[in-house]
Protein backbone atom coordinates (compact mmCIF):
# COMPACT_ATOMS: atom_id res chain seq x y z
CA UNK A 1 0.00 0.00 0.00
CA UNK A 2 1.43 3.35 -1.03
CA UNK A 3 0.64 5.20 2.18
CA UNK A 4 2.20 8.47 3.28
CA UNK A 5 5.60 7.17 4.23
CA UNK A 6 6.27 9.66 6.96
CA UNK A 7 2.85 9.41 8.55
CA UNK A 8 2.27 5.68 8.95
CA UNK A 9 1.25 4.30 12.31
CA UNK A 10 3.91 2.65 14.47
CA UNK A 11 1.92 2.16 17.65
CA UNK A 12 3.36 -0.61 19.78
CA UNK A 13 0.09 -1.86 21.24
CA UNK A 14 -0.17 -5.63 20.99
CA UNK A 15 -3.27 -7.81 21.09
CA UNK A 16 -3.95 -9.49 24.44
CA UNK A 17 -3.71 -13.18 23.76
CA UNK A 18 -5.30 -16.14 25.45
CA UNK A 19 -3.11 -18.10 27.84
CA UNK A 20 -4.17 -21.18 25.90
CA UNK A 21 -3.05 -21.79 22.32
CA UNK A 22 -6.14 -23.88 21.57
CA UNK A 23 -8.65 -22.51 19.11
CA UNK A 24 -11.62 -20.89 20.80
CA UNK A 25 -14.82 -19.31 19.62
CA UNK A 26 -17.33 -16.90 21.09
CA UNK A 27 -20.96 -17.03 20.08
CA UNK A 28 -22.29 -14.43 22.50
CA UNK A 29 -23.46 -11.07 21.16
CA UNK A 30 -20.87 -8.32 21.42
CA UNK A 31 -22.14 -5.09 22.94
CA UNK A 32 -21.76 -1.83 21.08
CA UNK A 33 -18.60 -0.01 22.21
CA UNK A 34 -19.80 3.56 22.40
CA UNK A 35 -16.93 5.81 21.46
CA UNK A 36 -13.80 4.96 23.35
CA UNK A 37 -11.68 6.95 20.91
CA UNK A 38 -7.92 6.85 20.99
CA UNK A 39 -6.03 9.26 18.82
CA UNK A 40 -3.38 11.94 18.90
CA UNK A 41 -5.57 14.20 21.03
CA UNK A 42 -4.86 12.22 24.19
CA UNK A 43 -5.15 8.88 25.99
CA UNK A 44 -8.46 7.00 26.13
CA UNK A 45 -10.82 7.75 28.98
CA UNK A 46 -11.19 5.03 31.59
CA UNK A 47 -14.31 3.00 31.00
CA UNK A 48 -17.02 2.72 33.63
CA UNK A 49 -18.07 -0.74 34.78
CA UNK A 50 -15.90 -2.59 32.26
CA UNK A 51 -17.33 -5.89 31.10
CA UNK A 52 -15.21 -9.01 30.67
CA UNK A 53 -14.44 -9.93 27.06
CA UNK A 54 -14.29 -13.37 25.48
CA UNK A 55 -10.81 -14.79 25.98
CA UNK A 56 -9.90 -15.19 22.32
CA UNK A 57 -11.11 -11.77 21.26
CA UNK A 58 -8.70 -8.79 20.97
CA UNK A 59 -9.34 -5.73 23.11
CA UNK A 60 -11.29 -2.79 21.67
CA UNK A 61 -8.90 0.10 21.07
CA UNK A 62 -11.47 2.68 20.11
CA UNK A 63 -11.21 2.14 16.36
CA UNK A 64 -13.86 -0.52 15.90
CA UNK A 65 -17.61 -0.62 16.26
CA UNK A 66 -20.64 -2.84 16.27
CA UNK A 67 -23.99 -2.66 14.55
CA UNK A 68 -27.25 -3.78 16.14
CA UNK A 69 -29.32 -3.59 12.98
CA UNK A 70 -30.49 -7.15 12.40
CA UNK A 71 -32.02 -6.07 9.12
CA UNK A 72 -28.52 -5.93 7.65
CA UNK A 73 -27.83 -9.54 8.70
CA UNK A 74 -25.32 -8.81 11.42
CA UNK A 75 -24.45 -11.96 13.33
CA UNK A 76 -21.83 -10.53 15.72
CA UNK A 77 -19.88 -13.79 15.78
CA UNK A 78 -16.29 -13.42 16.96
CA UNK A 79 -13.59 -14.39 14.48
CA UNK A 80 -12.05 -17.85 14.79
CA UNK A 81 -8.48 -18.22 16.04
CA UNK A 82 -5.93 -20.30 14.12
CA UNK A 83 -2.50 -21.56 15.04
CA UNK A 84 0.46 -20.59 12.87
CA UNK A 85 0.96 -24.26 12.04
CA UNK A 86 -2.58 -24.54 10.67
CA UNK A 87 -2.09 -21.57 8.36
CA UNK A 88 1.36 -22.72 7.27
CA UNK A 89 -0.21 -26.04 6.28
CA UNK A 90 -3.05 -24.27 4.47
CA UNK A 91 -0.62 -22.23 2.34
CA UNK A 92 1.93 -25.02 1.75
CA UNK A 93 4.33 -23.28 4.12
CA UNK A 94 3.72 -19.91 2.42
CA UNK A 95 5.14 -21.04 -0.90
CA UNK A 96 5.69 -18.52 -3.67
CA UNK A 97 3.20 -20.39 -5.87
CA UNK A 98 0.45 -19.54 -3.36
CA UNK A 99 1.28 -15.80 -3.28
CA UNK A 100 -1.60 -13.77 -4.76
CA UNK A 101 -0.87 -10.25 -3.56
CA UNK A 102 1.31 -7.91 -1.56
CA UNK A 103 0.77 -4.57 0.17
CA UNK A 104 1.72 -2.37 3.09
CA UNK A 105 0.46 -4.97 5.57
CA UNK A 106 2.44 -7.82 4.06
CA UNK A 107 1.79 -10.69 1.70
CA UNK A 108 -1.46 -12.43 0.82
CA UNK A 109 -1.55 -16.16 0.06
CA UNK A 110 -4.21 -18.45 -1.31
CA UNK A 111 -4.73 -21.40 0.99
CA UNK A 112 -7.02 -24.28 1.86
CA UNK A 113 -8.01 -25.02 5.44
CA UNK A 114 -7.21 -28.65 6.21
CA UNK A 115 -10.20 -29.33 8.48
CA UNK A 116 -12.91 -27.81 6.30
CA UNK A 117 -11.36 -27.77 2.80
CA UNK A 118 -12.42 -24.12 2.54
CA UNK A 119 -10.37 -22.01 0.14
CA UNK A 120 -9.21 -18.82 1.88
CA UNK A 121 -6.93 -15.83 1.54
CA UNK A 122 -4.28 -15.57 4.27
CA UNK A 123 -2.72 -12.15 4.88
CA UNK A 124 0.59 -12.27 6.78
CA UNK A 125 1.83 -9.21 8.64
CA UNK A 126 5.22 -7.95 7.54
CA UNK A 127 6.84 -7.10 10.85
CA UNK A 128 8.89 -4.40 9.09
CA UNK A 129 5.96 -3.14 7.02
CA UNK A 130 3.87 0.03 7.04
CA UNK A 131 1.16 -1.39 9.26
CA UNK A 132 1.57 -2.99 12.66
CA UNK A 133 -0.15 -4.49 15.66
CA UNK A 134 -2.61 -1.63 16.03
CA UNK A 135 -3.87 -2.00 12.46
CA UNK A 136 -4.06 -5.77 12.92
CA UNK A 137 -6.22 -5.30 16.03
CA UNK A 138 -8.48 -2.78 14.31
CA UNK A 139 -9.07 -5.05 11.34
CA UNK A 140 -9.92 -8.08 13.50
CA UNK A 141 -12.37 -6.03 15.56
CA UNK A 142 -13.95 -4.27 12.60
CA UNK A 143 -14.59 -7.36 10.54
CA UNK A 144 -15.70 -9.39 13.57
CA UNK A 145 -18.39 -6.84 14.37
CA UNK A 146 -19.45 -5.53 10.97
CA UNK A 147 -21.14 -7.85 8.47
CA UNK A 148 -22.48 -6.83 5.09
CA UNK A 149 -22.56 -8.34 1.61
CA UNK A 150 -20.21 -5.60 0.39
CA UNK A 151 -17.60 -6.05 3.13
CA UNK A 152 -15.07 -8.87 2.88
CA UNK A 153 -15.76 -11.69 5.34
CA UNK A 154 -13.12 -12.30 8.01
CA UNK A 155 -12.93 -16.00 8.85
CA UNK A 156 -10.31 -15.76 11.57
CA UNK A 157 -6.86 -14.68 12.65
CA UNK A 158 -3.60 -15.91 14.15
CA UNK A 159 -1.64 -14.19 16.91
CA UNK A 160 0.89 -16.88 17.82
CA UNK A 161 4.01 -15.31 19.33
CA UNK A 162 5.03 -12.45 17.08
CA UNK A 163 3.10 -13.84 14.09
CA UNK A 164 0.08 -11.83 12.91
CA UNK A 165 -2.13 -13.29 10.19
CA UNK A 166 -5.67 -12.65 8.95
CA UNK A 167 -7.84 -15.25 7.20
CA UNK A 168 -10.49 -14.02 4.75
CA UNK A 169 -12.93 -15.50 2.32
CA UNK A 170 -11.19 -16.00 -1.01
CA UNK A 171 -12.20 -13.49 -3.69
CA UNK A 172 -11.71 -15.28 -7.00
CA UNK A 173 -11.40 -12.23 -9.25
CA UNK A 174 -8.82 -10.32 -7.23
CA UNK A 175 -9.02 -6.54 -6.90
CA UNK A 176 -10.58 -3.82 -9.01
CA UNK A 177 -7.06 -2.59 -9.73
CA UNK A 178 -6.29 -5.92 -11.44
CA UNK A 179 -9.18 -5.48 -13.87
CA UNK A 180 -9.06 -1.74 -14.42
CA UNK A 181 -5.51 -0.44 -14.06
CA UNK A 182 -3.18 -3.45 -14.37
CA UNK A 183 -4.62 -5.13 -17.45
CA UNK A 184 -2.58 -7.85 -19.09
CA UNK A 185 -2.30 -7.69 -22.92
CA UNK A 186 -4.74 -10.59 -23.36
CA UNK A 187 -7.13 -9.38 -20.65
CA UNK A 188 -10.54 -8.06 -21.67
CA UNK A 189 -11.34 -4.62 -20.21
CA UNK A 190 -14.37 -4.16 -17.97
CA UNK A 191 -17.47 -3.07 -19.84
CA UNK A 192 -19.45 -0.03 -18.72
CA UNK A 193 -22.16 -1.86 -16.81
CA UNK A 194 -19.64 -4.02 -14.93
CA UNK A 195 -17.88 -0.82 -13.86
CA UNK A 196 -21.08 0.72 -12.57
CA UNK A 197 -22.00 -2.53 -10.79
CA UNK A 198 -18.65 -2.43 -8.98
CA UNK A 199 -19.10 1.26 -8.13
CA UNK A 200 -22.55 0.55 -6.70
CA UNK A 201 -21.26 -2.33 -4.58
CA UNK A 202 -18.46 -0.21 -3.13
CA UNK A 203 -20.91 2.62 -2.47
CA UNK A 204 -23.26 0.26 -0.61
CA UNK A 205 -20.38 -0.91 1.55
CA UNK A 206 -19.56 2.68 2.52
CA UNK A 207 -23.23 3.49 3.07
CA UNK A 208 -23.43 0.61 5.55
CA UNK A 209 -20.36 1.85 7.43
CA UNK A 210 -21.60 5.45 7.52
CA UNK A 211 -25.33 5.04 8.08
CA UNK A 212 -26.01 1.61 9.58
CA UNK A 213 -23.06 1.18 11.94
CA UNK A 214 -23.48 2.98 15.25
CA UNK A 215 -21.28 4.94 15.82
CA UNK A 216 -20.48 5.45 12.14
CA UNK A 217 -17.25 3.99 10.79
CA UNK A 218 -14.89 5.99 8.58
CA UNK A 219 -13.11 3.58 6.24
CA UNK A 220 -10.23 5.97 5.47
CA UNK A 221 -8.49 3.83 2.84
CA UNK A 222 -10.82 3.44 -0.13
CA UNK A 223 -8.89 2.77 -3.34
CA UNK A 224 -9.10 0.40 -6.28
CA UNK A 225 -6.70 -2.13 -4.77
CA UNK A 226 -8.88 -2.42 -1.64
CA UNK A 227 -12.05 -3.26 -3.58
CA UNK A 228 -12.11 -7.04 -4.06
CA UNK A 229 -14.27 -8.88 -6.59
CA UNK A 230 -15.84 -12.32 -6.58
CA UNK A 231 -16.39 -14.46 -9.67
CA UNK A 232 -19.51 -12.42 -10.53
CA UNK A 233 -17.71 -9.08 -10.05
CA UNK A 234 -19.58 -8.31 -6.84
CA UNK A 235 -17.50 -5.74 -4.97
CA UNK A 236 -16.42 -6.01 -1.32
CA UNK A 237 -14.37 -3.55 0.70
CA UNK A 238 -11.25 -5.01 2.32
CA UNK A 239 -8.31 -3.88 4.47
CA UNK A 240 -9.84 -2.17 7.51
CA UNK A 241 -6.59 -1.48 9.33
CA UNK A 242 -6.96 2.29 9.03
CA UNK A 243 -10.69 2.48 9.83
CA UNK A 244 -11.84 4.73 12.69
CA UNK A 245 -15.03 5.43 14.58
CA UNK A 246 -16.73 8.57 13.38
CA UNK A 247 -17.84 11.51 15.53
CA UNK A 248 -20.83 11.13 17.86
CA UNK A 249 -23.00 13.55 19.78
CA UNK A 250 -22.23 17.19 19.07
CA UNK A 251 -18.79 16.48 17.63
CA UNK A 252 -18.30 17.32 13.97
CA UNK A 253 -15.12 15.35 13.31
CA UNK A 254 -12.46 13.14 14.81
CA UNK A 255 -8.84 14.20 14.84
CA UNK A 256 -6.39 11.73 13.38
CA UNK A 257 -2.86 11.36 12.17
CA UNK A 258 -3.05 11.76 8.39
CA UNK A 259 -2.87 8.32 6.81
CA UNK A 260 -4.11 6.83 3.60
CA UNK A 261 -2.99 6.71 -0.02
CA UNK A 262 -1.85 9.76 -1.94
CA UNK A 263 -4.33 10.74 -4.60
CA UNK A 264 -7.34 9.35 -2.72
CA UNK A 265 -7.28 11.41 0.50
CA UNK A 266 -9.70 14.32 0.92
CA UNK A 267 -7.97 17.72 0.82
CA UNK A 268 -9.33 18.92 4.17
CA UNK A 269 -8.12 15.74 5.85
CA UNK A 270 -4.65 16.18 4.40
CA UNK A 271 -4.56 19.80 5.59
CA UNK A 272 -5.99 19.47 9.10
CA UNK A 273 -6.16 15.81 10.10
CA UNK A 274 -9.88 16.30 10.77
CA UNK A 275 -11.73 13.21 9.62
CA UNK A 276 -15.43 12.87 8.75
CA UNK A 277 -17.51 10.46 6.68
CA UNK A 278 -17.26 13.03 3.89
CA UNK A 279 -13.56 12.15 3.67
CA UNK A 280 -14.64 8.70 2.45
CA UNK A 281 -17.05 10.31 -0.02
CA UNK A 282 -14.13 12.14 -1.63
CA UNK A 283 -12.13 8.90 -1.89
CA UNK A 284 -15.13 7.23 -3.50
CA UNK A 285 -15.26 10.05 -6.05
CA UNK A 286 -11.66 9.28 -7.00
CA UNK A 287 -12.42 5.56 -7.44
CA UNK A 288 -15.53 6.35 -9.51
CA UNK A 289 -13.43 8.64 -11.71
CA UNK A 290 -10.92 5.81 -12.16
CA UNK A 291 -13.77 3.53 -13.27
CA UNK A 292 -15.00 6.13 -15.77
CA UNK A 293 -11.62 7.04 -17.22
CA UNK A 294 -9.51 3.91 -16.78
CA UNK A 295 -6.78 6.18 -15.36
CA UNK A 296 -4.92 5.93 -12.05
CA UNK A 297 -5.47 8.49 -9.30
CA UNK A 298 -1.77 9.32 -9.62
CA UNK A 299 0.15 8.33 -12.75
CA UNK A 300 3.67 9.70 -13.08
CA UNK A 301 4.05 8.18 -16.55
CA UNK A 302 1.66 10.75 -18.00
CA UNK A 303 2.42 14.40 -18.89
CA UNK A 304 2.73 16.66 -15.83
CA UNK A 305 -0.70 18.24 -16.27
CA UNK A 306 -2.35 14.79 -16.41
CA UNK A 307 -0.54 13.02 -13.56
CA UNK A 308 -3.17 13.87 -10.92
CA UNK A 309 -6.49 12.44 -12.09
CA UNK A 310 -8.73 14.83 -10.15
CA UNK A 311 -6.77 17.92 -11.19
CA UNK A 312 -6.91 16.78 -14.82
CA UNK A 313 -10.67 16.18 -14.71
CA UNK A 314 -11.72 19.33 -12.81
CA UNK A 315 -11.93 21.61 -15.92
CA UNK A 316 -14.12 19.03 -17.67
CA UNK A 317 -16.51 18.92 -14.70
CA UNK A 318 -17.42 22.55 -15.38
CA UNK A 319 -18.72 21.80 -18.88
CA UNK A 320 -21.24 18.92 -19.13
CA UNK A 321 -20.84 18.89 -22.91
CA UNK A 322 -17.25 17.69 -22.40
CA UNK A 323 -18.12 14.76 -20.14
CA UNK A 324 -17.68 12.14 -22.92
CA UNK A 325 -14.00 13.21 -23.11
CA UNK A 326 -13.49 11.44 -19.76
CA UNK A 327 -14.61 8.01 -20.99
CA UNK A 328 -11.99 5.26 -20.98
CA UNK A 329 -10.80 4.71 -24.58
CA UNK A 330 -10.92 0.94 -23.89
CA UNK A 331 -14.71 1.23 -23.74
CA UNK A 332 -14.61 2.00 -27.48
CA UNK A 333 -17.63 4.25 -27.15
CA UNK A 334 -19.81 1.39 -25.89
CA UNK A 335 -21.65 3.13 -23.07
CA UNK A 336 -24.94 5.00 -22.66
CA UNK A 337 -24.23 8.71 -22.93
CA UNK A 338 -26.76 9.63 -20.26
CA UNK A 339 -25.31 6.99 -17.95
CA UNK A 340 -21.82 8.39 -18.48
CA UNK A 341 -23.03 11.93 -17.85
CA UNK A 342 -24.76 10.92 -14.63
CA UNK A 343 -21.72 8.98 -13.41
CA UNK A 344 -19.43 11.95 -14.08
CA UNK A 345 -21.90 14.24 -12.28
CA UNK A 346 -21.84 11.96 -9.22
CA UNK A 347 -18.03 11.88 -9.26
CA UNK A 348 -17.87 15.66 -9.55
CA UNK A 349 -20.14 16.12 -6.53
CA UNK A 350 -18.10 13.64 -4.46
CA UNK A 351 -14.91 15.51 -5.36
CA UNK A 352 -16.09 18.96 -4.23
CA UNK A 353 -13.35 20.84 -2.39
CA UNK A 354 -15.71 21.69 0.49
CA UNK A 355 -16.64 18.60 2.48
CA UNK A 356 -20.06 19.95 3.47
CA UNK A 357 -21.39 20.09 -0.08
CA UNK A 358 -20.44 16.53 -0.97
CA UNK A 359 -23.38 14.12 -1.07
CA UNK A 360 -24.10 11.45 1.52
CA UNK A 361 -23.26 7.90 0.49
CA UNK A 362 -26.96 7.05 0.68
CA UNK A 363 -27.58 9.63 -2.07
CA UNK A 364 -24.70 8.24 -4.10
CA UNK A 365 -26.18 4.73 -3.80
CA UNK A 366 -29.54 6.04 -5.01
CA UNK A 367 -27.95 7.74 -8.01
CA UNK A 368 -25.80 4.76 -8.97
CA UNK A 369 -28.67 2.30 -8.58
CA UNK A 370 -29.94 3.53 -11.93
CA UNK A 371 -26.54 2.96 -13.55
CA UNK A 372 -25.46 -0.44 -12.21
CA UNK A 373 -28.46 -2.55 -13.15
CA UNK A 374 -27.47 -3.51 -16.70
CA UNK A 375 -28.16 -2.03 -20.14
CA UNK A 376 -31.87 -1.53 -19.49
CA UNK A 377 -31.08 0.74 -16.54
CA UNK A 378 -29.05 3.31 -18.40
CA UNK A 379 -29.57 3.02 -22.15
CA UNK A 380 -30.70 6.18 -23.89
CA UNK A 381 -30.21 7.74 -27.26
CA UNK A 382 -27.05 9.68 -27.94
CA UNK A 383 -28.87 13.00 -28.23
CA UNK A 384 -29.77 13.07 -24.55
CA UNK A 385 -28.67 16.15 -22.66
CA UNK A 386 -25.86 15.80 -20.10
CA UNK A 387 -26.51 16.00 -16.41
CA UNK A 388 -24.73 18.65 -14.36
CA UNK A 389 -23.36 18.10 -10.84
CA UNK A 390 -26.00 20.43 -9.39
CA UNK A 391 -28.75 17.99 -10.42
CA UNK A 392 -27.60 15.41 -7.89
CA UNK A 393 -29.69 15.46 -4.71
CA UNK A 394 -27.40 15.90 -1.71
CA UNK A 395 -30.05 16.43 1.02
CA UNK A 396 -27.78 18.92 2.77
CA UNK A 397 -24.90 18.40 5.17
CA UNK A 398 -24.80 15.69 7.77
CA UNK A 399 -23.60 16.03 11.30
CA UNK A 400 -20.09 14.90 10.34
CA UNK A 401 -19.37 17.82 8.03
CA UNK A 402 -16.47 20.03 8.86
Amino acid sequence: MSCFSCLSSHDKKAAKRSSSSKRSRSHSPISLPHKKETNAAGPPRPTENPKPKPQAEPQNNGDATNNNNSKEGVNNIAAETFTFRELATATKNFRQECLIGEGGFGRVYKGKLEKTDQVVAVKQLDRNGLQGNREFLVEVLMLSLLHHQNLVNLIGYCADGDQRLLVYEYMASGSLEDHLLDLLPEQKPLDWFSRMKIALGAAKGLEYLHDKANPPVIYRDLKSSNILLDEDLNAKLSDFGLAKLGPVGDKTHVSSRVMGTYGYCAPEYQRTGQLTVKSDVYSFGVVLLELITGRRAIDTTKPTEEQNLVTWAQPVFKDPNRYPELADPLLRGEFPVRGLNQAVAVAAMCLQEEAGVRPLMSDVVTALSFLGGGPEAGSVTHDSSPSSPSELNTTGDDEDST
